[in-house]
């Protein structure tokens, strides 16, 4: 079955979704203006030397986080989701685990460690540590999904098990896969703090720098618009990888479970080793510098107020970004999930336009917006969770869309003819079983939004702090020992929505449908599962 309907999308549904992608391109809208009423002058930094070699610094960058992640993520995401290697839940949690570190407080425990770590390499390597869950939880959930007797007819065929993995498993797993590294390549544009610590001229560290040092708001402008390009063309080589197919089954007998293989005992500690050792990586080494800084450093002030307000704030503007995230992301994914005409695809795009942009950006963009057009809304909360949903929305659209394509739209046409209105038909039926992988992808933007840092600086109420801003205030100054509270409760506090999603993801991924219920396999466009 394929997505394409005869029918026309709802206007209602249109409208929405147009709205959505309307509120969430207006930094753009401000960038393009900036540009556009810069005439010479921005075509003078688009020439420059220097924008060249920041385009290829970053682009060389995501290419070398990508790998780094998949590299990562493969292996361990086919360890616990295909083998009886002990103790698999407790590492899908730790799988799980390394979102809830900023990659910019794992950069600073790892400098912390290794003063003399600087430069691009030290940066991917760092990246692809916080990053990899992006592409190890879908993946895992697929192949734990995935209906196992297409491989037993392969294998039935007279296929090897490399074989079966290469011509079976890797185009059914494909499309998870590049949907999580749409994601690590999408926050490996927009990462500021790694790549400010490590020292390396990406389009963050170069747009900051001009806005802070030069107060060149033009090439800033245009820097960004080249990662507005950069960040379309990852959508669009994303979707085509992905392809258009939406693949579920509907038959009267549920699917064989996907097989698991029984390890030898020198495998077994093979796997052992290398699940320990990505969980030491990625969670162990920063928490244990952060613990060795916390100890050892003689600056031991501590406000528990301060820290407590921090912590509210954190807790409040997430989770006020995420809820306007889910209601931007709703009517954009519904409407992509069930509809694949070219202007569908062209306004889910648009969509994932902010996050291609770096937080100094929409901060600044949205500083513009409000003194200009709505003063009122100037630093305020309202205005920090909106760029965090501009930000992190597209995570909730994935999810969205994901959750939706996987329930046959036949089901309405059923609840129809049975006497429902539209509403009602869409509820009880698609939003029934689609509700889990939507409100796990506002959990995820709620995750993400706790560690966001620059368009928190820029955007923060007079006498708001967060853990983020109050940890990034103490490092500028290299106050390591007093940042440590900060880092370290950063950590534990996005390590509960964390933890919720690999538990979410492990009961859903496991859990097996009955024989008149809807066996998928998922395309999704981000962690979209997770």
């Amino acid at each position: 079955m394929t997505r394409t309907t005869a029918r026309r999308p709802p206007l209602l549904l249109v409208g929405a979704a147009v709205v959505a992608v309307v509120v969430m391109a207006l930094p753009l809208a401000y960038l393009v203006v900036r540009v556009l009423d810069s005439g010479p002058e921005a075509w003078a930094a688009l020439w420059r030397l220097r924008t060249l070699e920041t385009t290829l610094t970053s682009a060389v960058l995501v290419l070398l986080v990508m790998a780094g992640a998949l590299i990562l993520a493969a292996p361990t995401a086919w360890l616990l989701s295909r083998t009886d290697v002990p103790l698999r839940g407790l590492f899908f949690v730790l799988m799980a685990l390394p979102l809830a570190v900023p990659s910019y407080v794992a950069a600073y425990a790892w400098v912390a460690l290794i003063p003399s770590l600087t430069g691009i390499v030290p940066a991917a390597i760092v990246m692809s540590l916080c990053t990899f869950p992006y592409v190890a939880l879908p993946l895992s959930a697929l192949l734990r999904r995935m209906d196992g007797g297409q491989e037993e007819a392969a294998r039935s065929l007279g296929l090897t098990p490399a074989a079966v993995l290469r011509r079976v498993v890797a185009p059914n797993a494909w499309p998870a896969a590049a949907a999580g590294l749409l994601l690590v390549a999408l926050y490996t544009l927009a990462e500021f703090g790694t790549v400010s610590i490590f020292r390396v001229d990406a389009f963050t560290r170069v747009i900051f720098a001009s806005y802070r040092a030069s107060f060149d708001r033009t090439a800033a402008a245009v820097l960004a618009l080249l990662l507005v390009v950069l960040a379309l063309a990852l959508v669009v080589a994303e979707a085509r990888a992905r392809g258009r197919a939406a693949r579920w089954r509907v038959g009267s007998g549920s699917g064989r479970p996907a097989p698991v293989l029984a390890l030898t005992p020198r495998a077994r500690g093979f796997a052992l080793a290398w699940l320990i050792g990505v969980a030491v990586l990625s969670l162990a080494v920063p928490i244990g510098s952060i613990l060795h800084q916390l100890l050892s450093s003689q600056r031991r002030e501590f406000d528990a107020a301060d820290f407590l307000g921090a912590l509210a704030g954190s807790v409040s503007s997430s989770s006020l970004g995420a809820a306007m995230a889910l209601v931007l992301a709703i009517p954009v994914g519904v409407l992509a999930a069930r509809y694949t005409a070219r202007w569908v695809r062209i306004l889910e795009g648009g969509a994932f336009i902010g996050h291609g942009l770096p937080g100094v950006v929409i901060g600044l963009a949205l500083v513009f917006l409000t003194l200009m057009l709505l003063p009122a809304a100037y630093q305020t909360l309202a205005a920090l969770a909106f760029a965090y949903a501009v930000l992190f929305a597209p995570k909730a659209i994935g999810a969205t869309r994901t959750s939706v394509a996987s329930v046959p739209p036949g089901m309405e046409s059923v609840a129809r003819s049975l006497g429902r209105g539209p509403i009602s038909a869409w509820w009880t039926t698609t939003g029934r079983l689609a509700w889990p992988g939507v409100a796990a992808g506002a959990l995820l933007v709620l995750l993400t939004a706790m560690k966001e840092l620059p368009a928190t600086l820029m955007l923060r109420p007079t006498g708001f702090d967060t853990l983020a801003t109050r940890l990034w205030s103490r490092t500028e100054v290299e106050a390591f020992g007093a940042a440590a509270p900060y880092a370290l409760a950063l950590i534990v506090v996005a390590a509960i929505p964390a933890w919720l999603l690999s538990r979410w993801l492990g009961h859903h991924a496991s859990t097996t449908e009955t024989a008149d219920e809807v066996e998928w396999q998922s395309s999704p466009v981000s962690v979209e599962k997770s």
